[in-house]
């Protein structure tokens, strides 16, 4: 195990990362984008990016695109690499203002937290769509690792950490349990050469209605795009 520092609330630190990455001359087989806020208060990142949007969903957006080519040089026929992001069922009741991404209108930090979330599986669905149509043995696969007992609490409300301290022998699962879905996506032969899924408890299921908006994809991927400052990818694809 190497260990090397990537800040996903700054794009310099990225850019930085992806450089020193880079120049190791490694294959890069998986990556999973498992970084994440939850209802922090209003704040903006280095970039001026609202924090749940910034380093949820943009660090990571820039990240794989970044790595890109790397992971397209190293998948096979037989053998694709896979991209995996950790989105949340707080997806569900998620909401994408295109017309107000960093939330500047109406700040809720559970309303920012869940369009951070909605955005990652919208993004993993249009990844895969250019992925399929460039014909690149890699793919993109969206987790919902379930509620997990992690110190990501620790911006709620005290109420909510009391019933959470009551409950959670019961209803959490263990950080452990929670990497499962995540690992099967990255390891699991059955999902050899399957992308744009939405996986819980390692099995594939349905995400909220609106992820499969193409439109919204495509909208969220072009903006993402300007907003990173990155060519964008999807004009070359009809």
């Amino acid at each position: 195990v190497e260990f090397l520092y990537c800040d996903l609330a700054s794009m310099k630190s990225i850019r930085q990362f992806v450089q020193r990455f880079r120049a190791k001359n490694c294959p890069l087989h998986v990556l999973v984008n498992n970084a994440g806020v939850m209802m922090v208060p209003e704040r903006k990142t280095e970039d001026g990016f609202e924090e749940h949007f910034g380093l949820n969903y943009l660090g990571h957006f820039l990240l794989t695109n970044l790595l890109l080519d790397m992971l397209k040089q190293s998948g096979t026929h037989s053998h694709n690499a896979r991209i995996i992001t950790v989105s949340s069922a707080t997806h569900y009741v998620g909401k994408l203002h295109l017309n107000d991404l960093q939330s500047r209108c109406s700040y809720s930090p559970h309303g920012a937290y869940a369009q951070s979330k909605l955005a990652l599986v919208l993004f993993t669905y249009q990844l895969q769509h250019l992925l399929t149509a460039n014909g690149s043995h890699v793919t993109a696969n969206v987790v919902d690792p379930g509620v997990v007992n992690t110190d990501l609490y620790k911006h709620v409300c005290w109420v909510v950490k009391v019933v959470k301290w009551m409950t959670a022998w019961l209803v959490f699962k263990t950080p452990e349990e929670g990497a499962s879905t995540s690992i099967y996506a990255a390891v699991s032969p059955e999902m050899e050469g399957a992308g744009g899924c939405y996986l819980y408890n390692e099995e594939r299921t349905k995400s909220a209605d609106v992820a499969y908006d193409e439109e919204l994809q495509r909208r969220l991927w072009t903006e993402s795009c300007k907003m990173v400052g990155i060519f964008d990818e999807s004009s070359r694809v009809p």
